[in-house]
């Protein structure tokens, strides 16, 4: 392997971090490489916020999950879906007018322009996880920060075309945590990488895959008879999975009104 694909390869979520603060050039190189991110239409449709408050770190906690961790990294990074930046460019270019004179549709944001936003950001987080690791700093993601969104709307002054799609904690490992630390499984590939057609999984291989990985982890199965029962509680009919759905919605209905 190549330096980037080790890195690629080792990286692992980090949520306990040294109280070092990230060095300007560090927080600079992470930037670059942020903004450097592949974007549709070379349009951005992008925001980042640097949450340095640390009461607004404090809340954070409280409203993405209840995850201690937020509090205490020395980076964290909003990234926002955001189409209000072209459309306020739009309205102080008189498009609206344009568009009467020459009949023309003016649409305003639609559901496709939130998943391509959503996607601008996302690619343009996953380059900051990449810088960052280069230069040994961890990273996690918080995805939590989809919820609440009148909380956050508020602590942000989001307007109703800027959606928070990702929350990104950095930090420098603890000196415990510096050695290569174990991966977390991944489903084997044939599970996710299909030629030509999607191709759906039977039982058999569900149980197969699942086999070895959590052999190990009863805890999963106080409340379940099998692991698809025990993922179901625990994350898609969890009562955050609940509140993240309501949420969006919340946030989507706003976006098209």
């Amino acid at each position: 392997m190549n330096e980037t694909l080790r890195i690629i390869d080792n990286r692992k979520s980090l949520r306990g971090y040294d109280s070092k603060e990230i060095t300007l050039e560090h927080k600079k190189l992470i930037l670059h490489s942020t903004f450097r991110a592949p974007t549709a239409g070379n349009m951005m449709m992008y925001s980042i916020i640097e949450v340095a408050d640390q009461k607004m770190k404090d809340k954070l906690v409280k409203t993405c999950d209840n995850q201690p961790f937020i509090a205490k990294a020395p980076l964290v990074l909003l990234f926002l879906a955001d189409m209000q930046r072209w459309y306020d460019l739009f309205e102080y270019s008189g498009v609206q007018e344009l568009c009467k004179e020459r009949n023309l549709a003016y649409d305003t944001p639609k559901e496709s322009d939130l998943m391509l936003a959503s996607c601008d950001a996302l690619i343009a987080a996953q380059n900051a996880v990449i810088a960052a690791e280069s230069l040994g700093i961890g990273s996690c993601y918080i995805g939590d920060i989809m919820e609440n969104i009148e909380i956050h709307r508020e602590m942000f002054d989001l307007p109703k075309w800027v959606f928070p799609i990702a929350l990104l904690c950095f930090g420098y490992p603890l000196r415990e945590d510096r050695e290569d630390r174990e991966r977390t499984p991944r489903f084997s590939e044939h599970f996710v990488y299909f030629k030509n057609k999607y191709k759906r999984v039977k039982i058999e291989e569900f149980e197969a895959e699942f086999a070895d990985r959590f052999k190990d982890r009863k805890d999963l199965f106080n409340d379940a008879q099998n692991i698809g029962q025990a993922m179901f509680l625990r994350k898609t009919g969890s009562d955050f999975a609940a509140e993240m759905r309501r949420s969006v919605k919340v946030a989507i209905d706003d976006w098209i009104e």
